[in-house]
């Protein structure tokens, strides 16, 4: 009975010194990956682009928009993006999509560099 004993704790000692050095493998292979400008994500859910590593200090500079940056740790950097090519909007042949709200509406397949388009456009016209 005592060997059965030993025997699980063994196992369960490995298991957990295996699941360290897997964890730790994968931290290593995503840390060879950093380069500026790659797309990354924080482990408190900041998206940004790498601009700088400082490997003495520890730190990566991320763009988060353009003109905004921000220094962190370079262990809080959890994840790589990856880049994901964008598909052209389907545009219908008909005119069923279009609403009585006339041409200024919003489209609904609208990119964010639109809508902020769209939306200075609106704002200068009010004033």
């Amino acid at each position: 009975m005592t060997i059965l004993l030993f025997v699980m704790l063994g196992l369960f000692v490995f298991m957990m010194f295996r699941k360290n050095k897997k964890t730790q493998q994968q931290q290593a292979e995503m840390q060879s990956k950093f380069a500026p400008g790659v797309d990354v994500m924080t482990s408190f859910g900041l998206f940004g682009r790498i601009v700088s590593i400082d490997d003495a200090e520890n730190k990566v500079v991320l763009e988060l928009s353009p003109g905004n940056e921000a220094t962190v740790h370079r262990q809080a950097v959890t994840k790589i993006l990856d880049k994901v090519e964008e598909e052209a909007p389907v545009v219908p042949n008909d005119a069923s999509s279009l609403t009585a709200a006339g041409a200024d509406a919003p489209a609904a397949n609208e990119t964010p560099e639109e809508t902020i388009a769209r939306l200075n456009k609106e704002d200068k016209k009010d004033n």
